[in-house]
Parts: C-alpha cells; structure tokens; sequence
C-alpha cells in the first residue's frame, strides 16, 4: 500500500486520576466515525451508547429522529484532514450520555505513515476503562473502592457484577491490539476492493 498522512492523537478520559488515556495513529482520511470505532477500540468500551463530538460550537454524532435534535450533524460528515486544514487540534468526545463519560482528544502530530504498517495503530496509554454502566465518575470511584478492597461489604457484589477482579493498572493490551487490529484489517480490505474496482473502470 501507498504510504498515506496519518495524525497521532492522544484521548484523555477526564474527570479521572489518575489519568486514564490512550494514544493512535490514524489515517488522517477518517472520518468522525471512524475515530469513535478507533477511540472504542483503545478504550475497552463496548459501544452500547449514543456518541458526540463536540468541535467548537457544532455536535458531531448520529442524528436521532426521535430527538428532534437538528443540531447534531452526521460523524461521517467531516474527516480529520478537514480539522487539521481549520487549525483544530483540540476537540471532545462524549461517550454514553448517562454515564456522560467526557473525554479530551489532541491531534499531537500529523506525518506520513509507515506504508508497511496498517493504520489504525494502538502507540501507548494507560490504566483500564471504567466498566460499562458503572454509573459515571462517581460510580466508578465507588466501584473501586468496593472491588479493590475484599473487607469492603460491597465487594462480593460488585465481583459478581464486573464478572471477576478489576486491576485498574492492567490497561489490557492483547484486547486493545485485538481490537484495532480488526478495524486495520477492515480499512486496509476495503482500500483493496476499491482499488481493483477503479482498475476494472
């Protein structure tokens, strides 16, 4: 494959110490979507909620009819190359609207990628996700506290409910990997089929 611009960005989760973050390279032809897929993947989170960037004044989301929200455009509208031409290197990301998990995406760097690697690319973070619906930053602060302590009274519950012990320093890479290394395979096998299409033409 042709080697292509590509963006290292860094997504902290805030309102969380200490720090709970993560850092890609990723195609700078993806779109809003696609960074929400990218930034899922990094953090754990398993996609069971409604997503919003939000990039000055203008929310970047999936529209919802039943909302009767005009407001929010289409994430697959804008490509982060359209970001980097308008200076925006700083934007947020709001994921689960109950939970209302915030968090803070920097564009660091933009280059040309490695055309022997596939991208999207998990580079380093760290400590783990909160778990799905534990009930937003306080929840999570009283999840640990319970799961993390075997005299806590909450603690055989809160087992129970996780699914098994919770290490807050273990950021899980085989998953990570796993995970980006699917949405790679995806992009990089749809760049091929569109590629031979054109050469039929």
């Amino acid at each position: 494959m042709n080697a292509e611009p590509i963006a290292r960005v860094r997504i902290n989760l805030a309102h969380i110490t200490p720090e709970v973050w993560r850092r890609v390279e990723v195609p700078l032809g993806l779109n809003l979507k696609g960074l929400h897929d990218v930034i899922q993947a990094a953090f754990g989170w398993l996609d069971y909620h409604l997503f919003e960037f939000q990039i000055g004044a203008t929310r970047f989301g999936i529209p919802d009819a039943d909302w009767d929200d005009d407001k929010v455009r289409q994430a697959k509208s804008i490509k982060l190359a359209a970001l980097v031409a308008n200076g925006i290197d700083r934007f947020g990301y709001l994921y689960d609207f109950g939970d209302h998990w915030e968090h803070v995406v920097v564009i660091e760097t933009t280059a040309i990628g490695d055309p022997e690697l596939t991208y999207p690319r998990f580079v380093d973070g760290a400590r783990r996700c909160p778990p799905e619906d534990v009930g937003s930053v306080s929840g999570f602060f009283e999840f640990l506290e319970a799961i993390l302590d075997p005299r806590h009274d909450e603690h055989p519950r809160m087992l129970e409910w996780y699914g098994g012990p919770y290490d807050p320093n273990d950021i899980g890479l085989p998953d990570i990997h796993r995970r980006i290394a699917v949405l790679a395979k995806r992009r990089r096998t749809g760049q091929i089929a569109y590629t031979k299409s054109r050469l039929k033409r």
